[in-house]
């Protein structure tokens, strides 16, 4: 046994692998490593709390999931939220089918209002006034303010708009008016005026001012503006003359009305309601017409423009044309045949 309890590295001819300083610092870091271990008692209070004044080095923590116990009471599951944007929960198929129908029908109008843009005034349908099919008359002007008004504009076409069937209205209503005084006093020459009125006046205001006045703030247009201005101081005149109703002048102005009072009290309050009427047009035609003239002033416009514009539309008409050249041809002609008489 002595054989087997000698040290085999005793011997100095044998390197000894643990005499390496390279292990033996290994050996001393793994044994400074395991001191600690090794002596710590976990019933050392005071041991403890000097082992923890020592700097640690960090760890990671490591992460557990709280599992909660279970319950014996029935959960009811949470519902999912319905997002703000989404259909509410009750929207059937016919919903969506009814609104997938109403957005087709936007992208068509859209799509329309688009392609008549493109293609211009000569190719849009006209659809003014608006008549039946089975109608032997057709529209005669295309008019459509939501697409050929420019949108700071549309507002006061509008007005202008409803100004001309205003105007029309009241001479229906004289038509009323002349009537009842027909009734009344036994004579027929106001009543036939005021159906000869109303039938040359409506048309004539619509195609003599209000069709110029669209085609201005449509085209932005100086002549259009002056032509509209010239015709409707003379419809501002006219309104005026009804607003006072002369005697046998087919009008149910101030005069007409103080007489029907005379006459019958019914019928002075029903000339009165057309007074009224014609004072109202002279009061918001000035208006407008002020309105519109600001507008104008606003754009720089003038009549020198307007004289340009007026020059350049003629010279561009194909029938100025065609007669400018006959005439031009004509003459060359005639001072041909004077030269080779001579």
């Amino acid at each position: 046994m002595s054989k087997f309890e000698d040290n085999p590295f005793s011997d100095p001819t044998i390197d000894n692998p643990f005499s390496d300083p390279a292990v033996q610092q290994v050996a001393r870091s793994t044994n400074n490593a395991t001191h600690g271990l090794d002596d710590y008692n976990p019933f050392d209070g005071q041991q403890n709390a000097n082992r923890a004044t020592l700097p640690q080095q960090p760890t990671q923590p490591a992460i557990m999931q709280a599992v909660s116990p279970p319950s014996n009471q029935y959960q009811r599951p949470a519902q999912p939220q319905q997002s703000s944007q989404g259909p509410p929960a009750d929207f059937t198929t016919a919903d969506f089918q009814r609104r997938q129908e109403e957005l087709e029908r936007k992208a068509e109008e859209l799509a329309r209002r688009e392609a008549e843009l493109r293609a211009g005034s000569a190719g849009r349908r006209n659809n003014w006034p608006p008549l039946p099919a089975f109608c032997p008359v057709q529209p005669c002007f295309y008019q459509d303010i939501n697409v050929d008004i420019p949108l700071e504009f549309q507002r006061v076409v509008r007005h202008l708009y409803h100004m001309w069937m205003f105007h029309a209205l009241v001479l229906s209503l004289n038509i009323i008016g002349t009537m009842s005084i027909m009734f009344s006093v036994k004579t027929v020459t106001p009543f036939g005026l005021s159906i000869l009125y109303f039938v040359l006046l409506t048309p004539f205001s619509f195609v003599c001012w209000y069709r110029p006045i669209y085609k201005a703030f449509r085209s932005d247009s100086s002549f259009n503006f002056m032509v509209f201005f010239f015709i409707f101081l003379f419809q501002i005149i006219i309104s005026i003359v009804q607003s006072i109703g002369f005697s046998e002048g087919g009008f149910c102005g101030l005069i007409t009305s103080i007489t029907a009072f005379e006459n019958n009290v019914a019928v002075g309050v029903i000339t009165m309601l057309v007074t009224i009427g014609f004072i109202t047009c002279v009061v918001v035609d000035i208006m407008l017409m002020a309105k519109v003239h600001r507008i104008y002033r606003s754009t720089g416009a003038s009549l020198a423009k307007a004289q340009a514009e007026f020059t350049t539309e003629i010279l561009r008409n194909q029938h100025v044309q065609t007669a400018a050249s006959n005439a031009a041809a004509a003459a060359v002609n005639a001072q041909i045949a004077n030269a080779n008489r001579y």
